[in-house]
């Protein structure tokens, strides 16, 4: 289960387990036809055809700014376990035990915005990673002292490798 931010409007979204293409939107089921490319995906949806463009991605936060037939949305979603833990009152319990910022895909390391002994603030900028032709910038999850960076400029890294530990 996930609910899907668009703006204002809010969508539950249950897929199929191991298949995305297919599921329930509100309570209604749904079917796509999904091609994925170079810098987003093409989809089909009842006879309609939408070109997603990935413009901004944000995992920690969850948060991605796409193009969709040439329109800019912010999406914001939650998965189960942020539902549980919303359901809980314990929020912020999700990004509160971060030790060390992980890539969320393989790509190439384009910039390191802090260095070793840095105070950072939720949200602030960390790593820009280049991952399928579009520049990524990875944020802080949580206030936080950077530690050690493992990683170098012009450096490929791999999914889930540790690019910064905190203290």
């Amino acid at each position: 289960m996930y609910k899907i931010k668009v703006g204002e409007k809010e969508y539950d979204v249950q897929p199929q387990p191991h298949d995305h293409t297919a599921g329930t939107l509100n309570g209604k089921e749904y079917r796509l036809d999904l091609v994925k490319e170079r810098n987003g995906m093409h989809l089909l949806k009842d006879d309609q055809s939408f070109r997603i463009s990935y413009i901004d991605m944000d995992y920690e936060t969850k948060t991605f700014s796409l193009q969709v037939n040439g329109n800019t949305y912010t999406v914001e979603a939650k998965d189960r376990f942020d539902l549980l833990l919303e359901e809980l009152g314990m929020e912020d319990l999700a990004s509160s035990a971060v030790n060390d910022l992980k890539a969320p895909m393989p790509g190439l390391v384009l910039s390191l915005e802090v260095k070793a002994g840095d105070t950072v603030s939720k949200g602030d900028a960390l790593v820009v990673l280049e991952a399928m032709k579009m520049e990524n910038v990875l944020k802080a999850a949580s206030d936080a002292v950077v530690k050690n960076i493992t990683v170098e400029v012009g450096k490929a890294v791999e999914k889930n490798q540790v690019l910064i530990e905190f203290e």
